[in-house]
């Protein structure tokens, strides 16, 4: 019967319709054609370094500062508490003892204890119509550095802000408690060195810290710790031929342009 009709025995197609075993063949047989997700497996290999597996490097500065910042505090006050009890303790031993006295001179001559009541700012400087004013710059200059506390990371710059806090506090003392009155009272000072203004242990304080606080921002040393500029060296990509592209315009494994077949003689 299928011969009379013309239909060949082997169950063949016509001429003219498609054969089904062919049509049913996956379009994956075609050259250069992928199955869904096969290029996405193939084209990063296990082991191997890829955007997703590039995880963020959480050591830092910034992974270190939550933990830091209550230290660095602490040795900010700490050091500024001992400079205080230091210049208070050691002015009211200063006018006990020394008050209607000579002054003592010691070491030949280089150093000199008296008492002297100065109602300008460090080092006798300015007079008594500046003393609001630098009560004023006393009062900012410790509102400052509070308020700068809570970013500072770093130890040498604890220490630096702990002296210019304890300097500033050590007279700001004077300047409320002492003569004439509150906001305008004369600083006590006693230590003197030769061809030098008299000064106080605030004041040393004062002027050890601007000098820490000038050589740590000439290295670059912020209050956060870390560097304001540096010879960091630039990150080098792990893969050295990323950027190598083959003759389909993609790198090979090993990073490098694919040759054609055949040796590539022409």
């Amino acid at each position: 019967m299928q011969a009379a009709r013309g239909t060949p025995l082997n169950g063949a197609a016509a001429p003219g319709q498609p054969d089904p075993d062919q049509s049913a063949a996956p379009a994956s047989s075609a050259p250069g054609s992928t199955t869904p997700g096969s290029s996405r497996s193939a084209s990063v290999a296990p082991g191997s370094s890829g955007p997703a597996s590039a995880a963020p490097d959480s050591s830092g500065p910034a992974s270190a500062a939550p933990e830091d910042a209550p230290r660095r505090v602490g040795v900010l006050l700490g050091v500024a508490a001992v400079v205080l009890v230091l210049d208070i303790t050691s002015k009211v031993i200063v006018v006990a003892t020394l008050s209607n006295r000579a002054p003592i001179v010691m070491l030949g001559g280089f150093l000199t204890l008296r008492v002297d009541r100065n109602p300008g700012a460090a080092f006798s400087l300015g007079g008594p119509s500046t003393t609001i004013l630098f009560t004023a710059i006393a009062v900012g200059v410790s509102i400052f550095v509070l308020r700068t506390s809570r970013r500072i990371r770093s130890l040498p710059w604890a220490v630096t802000l702990g002296l210019l806090l304890g300097g500033a506090l050590g007279n700001l003392t004077d300047r409320l408690f002492r003569y004439p009155g509150p906001f305008r009272g004369w600083v006590v000072d006693w230590i003197q060195w030769p061809h030098w203004p008299v000064f106080n242990l605030a004041d040393s304080s004062i002027v050890c810290g601007g000098i820490l606080a000038v050589l740590l921002a000439a290295r670059g040393l912020g209050i956060d710790g870390t560097k304001a500029y540096g010879t960091a060296a630039p990150a080098v990509d792990s893969q050295a031929g990323a950027s190598q592209p083959d003759r389909h315009g993609q790198p090979d494994q090993h990073g490098q342009p694919e040759r054609p077949a055949g040796g590539g003689g022409v």
